[in-house]
């Protein structure tokens, strides 16, 4: 069994530029123009998991809407004044790029959050998705943040994770069934006639046969992001890195 390779959408497709910009430009400019009306304060560190799907849903409201602030970046040229970063929650992509007046999807972004403080160290989410259901333009994109007094004050993140989803998803089945040192069964079942920008109750998700840790889908555990989450728990907080700060209040949550 072969690696996947990553694939790139055809270079004669017409809205390339506008993704490369948004790729290579728009998506690592986040952390400098992310703002937040969120102020926290009053909770430990470590708490802060509890409130993480409320928190995890406002970042990326602000992301999207960071997204669309960032025009002059991924449309420098403003061929495209119509197209819009648009939110869809519970969907496959979380977010749309959409010409709003042909009403046509350009290309998708799933798009998670990561406490950088949380307990594990790694982003905990789940990306089971099969591959045919991702666009060759599709992206996979983690925004890690923190919270700028580190136990109090607004959101603020850092630089994301961005690969193509569709590479993602190849990889996630290669690692599972050909790198992994396991004896169990690895085969793993893909849904059928799953296809790009599916609707809410289509069938997507590639579920393997034996799991009982429920490991399947847990990107940060297969390699492809390693290097990311090493820089990233390299980054400083009120010039203290971020592992710093993990082992601090590792050590600070056990009990006496």
């Amino acid at each position: 069994m072969r690696p996947p390779r990553r694939v790139s959408p055809p270079r004669n497709w017409q809205y390339l530029r506008i993704w490369e910009a948004a790729r290579n430009r728009a998506l690592p400019e986040l952390p400098k123009h992310f703002r937040s009306a969120i102020q926290i304060s009053g909770i430990h560190a470590t708490e802060i998991y509890t409130f993480g799907a409320a928190l995890s849903a406002a970042i990326e409201e602000e992301v999207v809407r960071t997204l669309n602030d960032l025009r002059d970046l991924w449309d420098p040229e403003q061929k495209h004044p119509h197209a819009q970063f648009v939110r869809q929650p519970q969907r496959f992509p979380d977010v749309l790029l959409i010409d709003t007046a042909r009403e046509q999807i350009l290309f998708g972004i799933e798009l998670k959050s990561w406490y950088l403080l949380a307990k594990e160290g790694e982003p905990s989410f789940r990306f089971t998705v099969t591959p045919d259901a991702c666009a060759p333009a599709d992206l996979l994109v983690i925004v890690p943040w923190t919270l700028s007094f580190a136990v109090a004050g607004a959101p603020m993140v850092f630089v994301p994770f961005v690969e193509s989803a569709r590479y993602v998803a190849q990889y996630r089945n290669y690692w599972w069934q050909a790198v992994r040192q396991t004896t169990d069964d690895a085969t793993i079942h893909s849904p059928e006639n799953a296809k790009p920008y599916p609707g809410g109750r289509e069938r997507i998700a590639d579920v393997p046969v034996y799991d009982p840790g429920r490991n399947f889908g847990r990107i940060a555990r297969i390699g492809i992001m390693d290097a990311y989450i090493q820089q990233r728990l390299n980054e400083s907080l009120l010039g203290v890195p971020i592992q710093e700060w993990r082992d601090f209040f590792k050590k600070a949550s056990k009990p006496r």
